[in-house]
């Protein structure tokens, strides 16, 4: 996820006139039976803005499964906020449903932009995935590392996020920038928070990872290429990649019971839905265990429904859990710290 500057967004959105709809738009009656489908076939379609990839499979399964068409729009996530901001100021905005990271629709929340539901699909979630009354988590955004299995044996991987530190791995690591990635910035905080006994075993960590001089990308998106090609063995990145880019020769690690980290994905209605009935249709289709297997099995995303995995070796027993949100001061003052510790400035 982009870094996401909550001031900025404010700004906007006070200068558009959002700001004074905040806390006064009324609440909508709390809905928990699940969609009214006679009533959601009458409304016909349901209009999906998200910052997610390949969901077509599910939005044909959709359609087909229930009669109700679904229109998928992707915006990327730099994008996401303001589009929908402005869209919404001016009675024009179309999403029925919207999905994000967590900490964009908490935003997007606070400027009357979600509707209460709470679908009776997420039963069987973990608890914490019921965010609040309008939120509600379905999977996780999870990093790990990758190495190439042409190049490196699985008894010589990294077994453990320290190994990464091994100076064997010296220019054969690539990341996002630590500095500037605040999906990477929150990673790393994750790992101090829950990963490792001391703050100072987690220094020696970043040290340790520094010295051995990884190449910096933008994003996870190009982190998987120069481990696919051998140009580099070992990718902070995200395990989907192994679906993705299969056949690519792609290994994730650690599998030594430390937990995979990651940004949470949530899903959430709009308050002012063209098509509100089917609306509630498609989140309670999009939590259901079709949908998420379709994910998990398409995309590789590590998703809630119980049981359901996405078919990687190894991750039906892995442990994933969601980092802490960070505030925008946070990440920018641990892009400085990181910055420092990685670039030497």
């Amino acid at each position: 996820m982009n870094n996401i500057d909550r001031r900025v967004f404010l700004k906007l959105a006070g200068a558009s006139g959002l700001s004074s709809l905040a806390g006064t738009l009324p609440m909508l009656a709390h809905a928990a039976q699940g969609a009214n489908m006679d009533k959601a076939l009458s409304q016909g379609k349901a209009v999906f803005y998200a910052n997610i990839t390949a969901v077509t499979p599910i939005m044909k399964a959709f359609e087909a499964d229930t009669g109700v068409k679904g229109e998928y729009t992707r915006t990327s996530s730099s994008k996401f906020v303001p589009t929908i901001l402005t869209e919404f100021n001016a009675g024009k905005l179309l999403a029925d449903v919207i999905q994000a990271p967590l900490p964009m629709l908490e935003l997007l929340k606070e400027q009357g932009v979600l509707a209460p539901y709470r679908s009776p699909a997420a039963a069987g979630y973990p608890d914490w995935a019921v965010k609040d009354d309008a939120i509600t988590l379905f999977g996780i955004e999870y990093v790990s590392y990758l190495y190439n299995t042409d190049h490196v044996k699985a008894a010589d991987a990294p077994k453990r996020y320290e190994d990464l530190a091994d100076p064997k791995w010296k220019n054969q690591i690539v990341m996002a920038d630590p500095a500037t990635h605040a999906s990477t910035i929150s990673w790393l905080v994750g790992l101090k928070e829950q990963v490792f006994k001391s703050e100072g075993e987690w220094m020696q960590f970043l040290k340790g990872v520094a010295a051995n001089r990884p190449m910096f990308v933008a994003s996870f998106g190009p982190t998987p290429a120069p481990v696919e090609s051998g140009e580099k063995l070992i990718g902070i990145s995200m395990p989907k990649y192994i679906i993705t880019k299969k056949p690519a020769p792609l290994a994730w690690g650690p599998q030594g019971g430390q937990p995979l980290l990651g940004t949470a994905r949530a899903i959430a209605i709009t308050s002012k839905a063209p098509h509100p009935d089917a609306a509630r249709a498609f989140i309670d289709y999009w939590l259901g265990k079709k949908a998420m297997g379709l994910l998990a099995a398409d995309v590789g995303e590590y998703v809630l429904a119980p049981g359901v995995f996405p078919p990687i070796e190894g991750m039906d027993k892995a442990q994933v859990k969601p980092v802490r949100d960070l505030s925008d001061e946070d990440i920018q003052k641990w892009g400085r710290e990181f910055g420092k510790i990685f670039r030497g400035k």
